[in-house]
């Protein structure tokens, strides 16, 4: 009786010996590890880039890009070139007042020709090295500014405002926006959210005490008036012809107040 044959692809299917066989099936079983791996090299990446692409930021801002949700504060460091275009001498001598003051303050100290100070509304607590020496030499402070401004009277040519003003009901913000305004010789620059907008994760309930209350232009524009406070239009317009020549688009709300005379 003769034998049947074997079938040569069944032996070769078969064979566990063969090395490129093996290689395949060690390649199939890692692949789900070289994902993983693909997934945090990009993130590493994508935190580095946008590190220097945003001139130099903390790496808690970059993260903030990443995660999603808006930090005003983070948007007024972005601002500067535009802001220096509109208020051009007016930004020699800068009063910021909101959370993570610190690397505002910093990056303003950087700019030729200008001072800076920074309230911290909240706390002072687990910051870093930088912030710890601004704090000891009296450049930044935490103060509650629901209470007056420990400051004399146009101590600072503008006052800079974010992520604060949003989480004051408006019997503080009664109190608070006039506190600005005398503070400031040449004006108010308020970077407030928009309604609806995500937060980021920098400002968290914990610390503020109570939700952020994110108001429309209009709410704000009616507040101005009932509080006396002008709109600096002459800021305002430079401010918008400077957004479009660097194609800067904020993803805060600006608003440019006249200081009290």
């Amino acid at each position: 009786m003769s034998r049947r044959p074997v079938n040569p692809s069944r032996r070769i299917g078969d064979g566990g010996s063969i090395p490129f066989v093996g290689a395949v099936q060690a390649k199939a079983r890692s692949s789900p590890v070289l994902s993983v791996a693909l997934v945090l090299v990009g993130t590493v990446l994508l935190v580095c880039y946008a590190f220097s692409g945003s001139g130099g930021v903390s790496s808690k801002e970059a993260v903030i890009k990443l995660e999603g949700g808006v930090s005003c504060t983070y948007e007024v460091q972005r601002a500067i070139p535009i802001l220096k275009k509109a208020y051009g001498d007016s930004m020699h001598k800068v009063l910021h007042v909101g959370p993570e003051t610190c690397s505002v303050v910093s990056k303003l100290l950087k700019e030729e020709d200008t001072e800076a100070w920074g309230v911290e509304p909240y706390d002072l607590e687990d910051v870093d090295p930088n912030c710890k020496s601004l704090v000891s030499k009296g450049i930044v402070r935490a103060a509650d500014i629901k209470f007056p401004l420990p400051y004399r009277a146009k101590s600072f040519s503008l006052v800079i405002v974010s992520d604060a003003l949003d989480y004051l009901s408006p019997k503080y913000l009664n109190r608070t926006l006039p506190e600005l305004a005398r503070v400031s010789a040449d004006g108010v620059i308020i970077f407030s959210g928009y309604p609806g907008q995500q937060r980021a994760k920098v400002a968290e309930l914990s610390k503020f005490g109570r939700p952020a209350k994110l108001r429309s232009s209009s709410w704000w524009i009616r507040y101005f008036v009932q509080t006396s406070l002008e709109e600096n239009e002459a800021a305002s317009k430079k401010f918008e012809q400077a957004s479009l020549k660097r194609s800067y688009k904020p993803e805060c709300q600006v608003f440019h107040l006249k200081s009290y005379h």
